[in-house]
């Protein structure tokens, strides 16, 4: 016998489907049934009988399924198409308009117990409040996902963790999103659990970390495993995904055109898919790329382009991480001013719990426009500040040069004991570089 509700509610969803369609008991219960028999049966005292059900729920005109359960036939199929519109929706870049359906989608979903597209509403809404920056919330929705599928295998638990990994990773604690990543790869490959989906979500997503914690040798292990998976890898959005990734290791390895080849297949999928965020982000990526090759002026070109959309999306953490990179180029290039300007404005978005890594950028950028003003004691503040963010991040591979740059103005302000004391704390954070606090790396994916 098939999983049901208890026999009074399903006796009173007969009854009520019978009233709405102006049956008799007699008319319901013919031929193969009594009136009397309709009657007990809508009164909860008896359990019907599957075939009893599917002879009812024929003369109601309804799916076996909705008399059982209460659940409209192909509702669950309904609801999936419904969910891919929705990604669609936030795909575009209309955030709170996606939030607005996710949240539909899941008082549905929830109505009719099911849990997996609970998940998918759960999940569509961190992915929401991530592009609208709001950590905390994203955080609580991925949580609640990896909950309604406490049961389900590794792999298809992967996205909830990955959600929760990076609103962790973009609020600063970097050391515990790597934590949640190199967990979550391990145990996927030590369990055999080779699901090429899931392992390339997980490698792309771990290299930004990496990189802001100074592991260049695991990111660009990271890398290497997740090209390697790409091939196995039918979803082009997380193809693409993987491309913006990998393009961070092969330019720290001074791979610069490979990096924006890479860059460069993932704009055109993002542009195939109609991505609109993403593909911002890939203007993004470009403009770090060319900023470090020395091209600023492609570098501002990009940078403002990927601003200019992610402003149109309201991704508000996301465009004042923009900000502060393209600040820095502008300064590179001269226009100091435009530059303190930029980042005065967007300082306000940034915080040790929101945007730590780039909240210390700002800061250290408006430390260096300070010290060429000869504005020695407001270059002092910024630098403090930003040293106390990335040491609250553990953003190692930033941590050592903001040492030097302290390190400098108190020596040439004849402070030495000071400035001795903030070299000594850069050149602890390059003792062991390429490495992590968390021990061994995980186990390598069977490839």
């Amino acid at each position: 016998m098939q999983e049901r509700d208890d026999p009074e509610i399903i006796g009173r969803r007969v009854q009520q489907l019978r009233t709405e369609r102006g049956l008799t008991q007699r008319q319901l219960a013919e031929p193969a049934y009594t009136p009397a028999y309709i009657s007990t049966l809508e009164a909860g005292r008896v359990r019907a009988s599957d075939d009893a059900l599917r002879h009812i729920a024929g003369r109601l005109g309804v799916a076996f399924e909705e008399l059982a359960i209460g659940r409209p036939a192909h509702l669950a199929t309904d609801l999936r198409l419904r969910l891919t519109e929705a990604q669609r929706t936030l795909a575009t870049g209309e955030a709170e308009e996606a939030a607005a359906q996710y949240a539909a989608l899941f008082a549905e979903a929830e109505t009719h117990a099911l849990p997996l597209e609970q998940a998918t509403a759960l999940l569509g809404l961190g992915e929401c409040a991530l592009d609208t920056g709001d950590l905390a919330g994203a955080r609580g929705h991925f949580e609640r996902a990896e909950e309604r599928m406490a049961g389900e295998p590794l792999p298809l638990r992967v996205p909830a963790l990955r959600g929760r990994a990076v609103s962790h990773y973009l609020a600063g604690e970097l050391r515990y999103a790597v934590y949640l990543l190199e967990s979550t790869l391990d145990e996927l490959n030590r369990g055999g659990l080779h699901d090429p989906d899931a392992l390339l979500l997980l490698y792309a997503s771990v290299i930004g970390p990496y990189m802001d914690m100074g592991a260049h040798a695991r990111a660009a292990q990271a890398a290497e495993f997740a090209l390697a998976l790409a091939p196995h890898v039918a979803d082009p959005a997380l193809i693409a995904r993987m491309h913006r990734s990998v393009a961070r290791t092969l330019l720290a390895e001074g791979r610069v055109a490979e990096a924006d080849a890479s860059l460069a297949k993932a704009a055109e999928l993002y542009r195939q898919l109609q991505l609109r965020t993403e593909l911002a982000n890939c203007h993004w990526m470009r403009g770090y790329v060319y900023a470090q090759d020395g091209e600023l002026e492609r570098a501002e070109g990009e940078l403002r382009e990927a601003m200019t959309m992610l402003s149109a999306t309201r991704a508000a953490l996301y465009s004042s991480q923009v900000a502060v990179e393209l600040a820095d180029v502008l300064h590179r290039r001269g226009k100091s001013d435009e530059a303190a300007g930029l980042l005065h404005g967007v300082l306000g978005d940034l915080s040790s719990e929101r945007g730590a890594v780039h909240s210390a950028a700002a800061h250290r950028l408006l430390g260096i426009i300070a010290e060429d003003a000869r504005e020695t004691e407001a270059a002092e503040e910024h630098y403090v500040r930003a040293l106390s963010l990335l040491e609250r991040a553990g953003a190692a591979g930033d941590l050592a040069d903001l040492c030097r740059l302290l390190g400098d103005l108190l020596r040439r302000t004849g402070r030495v004991e000071a400035a001795l004391d903030a070299y000594r704390t850069g050149l602890g954070h390059r003792t062991a570089p390429g490495t992590t606090t968390l021990g061994p790396a995980p186990a390598q994916p069977p490839l």
